[in-house]
Formats: C-alpha cells, structure tokens, sequence
C-alpha cells in the first residue's frame, strides 16, 4: 500500500492512505481527500492506484498539477516523488508493513512420572505407562494416545498426537502382544512328532 504525506508549514503531518481505486484530491468537502488551501481548486486531480501504480490526473485546477515540478495532465507518481497541488507539497511514500505472528500459547502437559515399576507414565494418563516416544518432540504416550495409521502392505505408522511426528516403542515398555487363539491352539497341540 501506498501513502500521500503533506507536510505543512507548521509541522504538521497528514498522510494520506492510497487503497486500490480512484481519489479525487481539491479544496470541497465532496472529495474524498479535502485539503483546505486557497491555492487548491475545488476538484484539482485525481490519483488513481492500480495494485502498486499510482497514476494522476490533473482535473482542470487553476494553479496546476506537478511531479517533481514537471507539470502535468497525466502522469505516473513513482516512490519518493514529490506531487504539488498549487503551493501544497506531498511525497508518496509506501506504507509500512508490520506481519504481527500471534503467540500460540500450548498447554502445558503434566510431566510423565516413575511408577512404581519403574518405568514412565503417559503425559495424558498419569497411572498408565507409556509405551510410545515421540522421535520429533520426544513426549512420551500408551499405545491409546498415539494416532494408528495404516500403511500399504498392513504395517502402522504410529503418530504423535501433538506434533504428528512418528512415534518410536520404548525399549522395554511395549504391551506384551495379546496371543491369538490359534498361536494358543498350536502351542496346546504341540506334539513330538518322530520319524
């Protein structure tokens, strides 16, 4: 975006704002930029801005529009130009661009503790152990906190419910795997067999 900045004689700053559009610039209150000053006709110029083009018109005003004291009809204002209208002088500068990121404020996770077997507790629940490291964040989680996606071919990716990386068994912690009903059956059946 860009502005217009007057500088009047007493000090006194105004800057004009130049969004995407037509401004017409003149001595009556009808303008959309009224500057009060007898040497301004009532509607002097037009300035008209096209994404980062400022282009302007002189409107027929008595004293005449100028760029850099060249006069004009019609003409491009350009950055660090001065744009006189009778005995008022302005720069166009560009306006000051601030990105304000917001500060994301997580919540606090409660931090895993021992339990009495020794090994750690899941950060969401306190009295289950955690089986599962976060290789990105390394937080620690049970096989229920973490996010189970199922890749081609049948394995699981097991992902990190706070920052999506993948999650890691802790040596020594996983769940012993729960024994099928066929495992069972073939170890029950188990029979030497000779030749």
């Amino acid at each position: 975006m860009a502005r217009l900045v007057i500088k009047s004689d007493g000090g006194r700053i105004q800057s004009l704002e130049l969004h995407v559009g037509s401004h017409r610039l003149g001595r009556s209150e009808a303008n959309d930029f009224p500057i009060d000053d007898p040497t301004i006709s009532g509607t002097h110029c037009e300035v008209v801005r096209e994404g980062e083009s400022i282009l302007v018109r002189d409107l027929g005003s008595t004293n005449g529009t100028f760029i850099d004291d060249q006069r004009i009809s019609e003409g491009r204002l350009e950055t660090g130009q001065t744009l006189r209208l009778g005995d008022v002088k302005m720069v166009l500068e560009p306006t000051p661009v601030s990105v304000a990121i917001p500060q994301l404020d997580l919540p606090q996770l409660p931090q895993p503790v021992l339990l009495p077997d020794g090994s750690l507790s899941c950060e969401n629940h306190p009295t289950i152990r955690a089986t599962e490291r976060c290789a990105k964040c390394s937080h620690v989680f049970c096989e229920t906190c973490t996010h189970h996606l199922r890749r081609v071919g049948g394995r699981f990716l097991n992902l990190c419910p706070l920052c999506s990386g993948q999650c890691v068994v802790i040596p020594g912690q996983a769940q012993p795997k729960k024994k099928t009903v066929w495992s069972r059956l073939r170890e029950t059946l188990r029979l030497p067999f000779k030749r």
